[in-house]
């Protein structure tokens, strides 16, 4: 199995660009650099094999525990000769027990390879290996078994992003729960897969694998960075979005790493805009009115509500908000849940009724709605403030999302709306938001004005600029 073994080593090798494959055929020898404490069980190996006192040396200071076990697992269980043998009709490693009484540099080799080389196809047996508790266990894991894999798999990106300084502003410090949003996350991507009565075999993952692109993501994430595996022309991927112009001193933010981590890419703008807090109960208190002015003028916006049962969702805007007694926005609008369950639900096409924002009529609905229709939004906030509902019987027509809320009428706990999109343009004449007046720059001008009798509409108008935490 030597020749065969090399030959497959060789093969996985020829994937890289020559100037990566002295990178990736490093890994070995620098993770036995770091064979662990003195006297560790199976350090008479070190020189043809790793041992997992080796692995956990060289990624614990960014891998949790639980994901390097598996990863060792996985390395164990990659059989060299199996990968080669054309009649298996496999191309990648195969769940079973390797050669030896550790993994050996060829395995090793192959799942960098097919970890951040790899189809679908070639993930597949890996994902399978690491999400059993044993090596070579079972032709088949269940949903649970997956899910605890991909929950170990996301706290070590999570941590990966914290201990980097990839941040991009955020403080996870001041944001929501991270086990609950880390459960959340792999419950949401675990509900992807299409498991038969015995459970989810290589061909069910490798599905899964290739529709849900966050699998692979993750897997090259935690491989490349736990492992210092540095390819060129590779840049480490951005999952959040930049956050600036929050104030985190006095902020408990109702989002979470994990679920920031997947909505943002539902948004048009992806990472390219900035989030920025423009309104929360929290610091601007129960106020409709406050919260308008937070809206508009601020183009697309994410809000995020919670009830006093616990439920969290929201909706994302995909235009700035206009008070007027007519529907707006696009089908890039969309209806969300974060708590009991990530989810987000997208325009059916059937009506255009994605955004309403109305105050002051005495004939028309006042309030903000998103899908549906008056009296039966799929999500509404009364103008009043603190009461709303969310009414699907059994789906919104607009976006065929279910009851966002524990019950059909629901009171407010907290909200936040996030501007998430570039800053639209100002209209002519108008002041550009977060920026000072000409007024308050010249006082000159000011004095000019007032000499020649024109009204300053504006003063007195504007909200006194707050101190923000960068």
């Amino acid at each position: 199995m030597g020749n065969t073994g090399s030959e497959v080593m060789q093969k996985r090798l020829d994937r890289f660009r020559p100037e990566e494959r002295p990178v990736v055929q490093g890994v070995f020898d620098r993770i036995q650099g770091n064979p662990g404490p003195p006297g560790a069980p199976g350090k008479a190996q070190a020189g043809k094999t790793l041992t997992l006192n080796m692995l956990q040396a060289s990624m614990g200071s960014l891998v949790p525990d639980p994901m390097v076990r598996r990863v060792y697992r996985c390395l164990c269980s990659i059989n060299p000769g199996l990968a080669a043998d054309p009649s298996t009709g496999k191309t990648s490693a195969s769940p079973g027990p390797g050669p030896g009484p550790g993994p050996g540099r060829e395995q090793l080799i192959i799942f960098l390879a097919d970890t951040l080389r790899g189809t679908a196809e070639e993930r597949a047996p890996l994902v399978m290996s690491m999400s059993q508790n044993v090596t070579g266990a079972s032709a088949f894991v269940t949903c649970e078994q997956v899910a605890e894999f991909l929950q170990d798999l996301i706290s070590a990106v999570v941590q990966i992003v914290v201990n980097r300084g990839r941040l991009q502003g955020w403080k996870h410090e001041k944001m929501g729960d991270l086990s609950v949003g880390v459960k959340l996350l792999s419950e949401q991507m675990c509900s992807e897969l299409k498991p038969s009565d015995q459970g989810c075999d290589v061909s069910c993952l490798e599905d899964w694998i290739f529709r849900v692109s966050n699998v692979s993501l993750y897997l090259e994430m935690m491989v490349a960075e736990g492992l210092s595996v540095s390819l060129s022309g590779r840049p480490p991927p951005t999952l959040l979005p930049p956050c600036s112009q929050t104030p985190w001193t006095d902020l408990r933010c109702l989002l979470d790493l994990p679920t920031l981590m997947f909505l943002a890419p539902q948004c048009p703008d992806r990472y390219s805009a900035p989030w920025r807090l423009v309104f929360s109960t929290q610091l601007h208190g129960e106020s409709f009115t406050r919260m308008i002015s937070g809206l508009t003028k601020r183009g697309p916006t994410v809000l995020l509500i919670r009830d006093t049962k616990g439920h969290v969702f929201g909706g994302f805007a995909s235009q700035g908000w206009d008070v007027k007694p007519q529907f707006q926005g696009d089908s890039r609008c969309f209806l969300f849940t974060v708590n009991p369950r990530l989810r987000v639900y997208t325009s059916t096409g059937y009506n255009e009724h994605f955004m309403y924002l109305n105050q002051n009529q005495q004939t028309m609905p006042n309030g903000l709605g998103m899908g549906g229709q008056h009296n039966y939004f799929g999500l509404w906030l009364d103008s009043d403030f603190g009461r709303g509902h969310s009414r699907a019987r059994p789906k919104c027509t607009t976006y065929s999302s279910p009851q966002l809320s524990a019950d059909e009428d629901f009171t407010v706990d907290a909200m936040e709306v996030w501007a998430v999109g570039k800053l639209p343009e100002p209209e002519e004449g108008e002041e550009v938001v977060g920026k000072k007046s000409i007024l308050d720059v010249d006082p000159e001008v000011q004095a000019m004005m007032e000499m020649a009798g024109k009204t300053l509409h504006s003063q007195g108008l504007r909200e006194p600029e707050e101190d923000q935490d960068q």
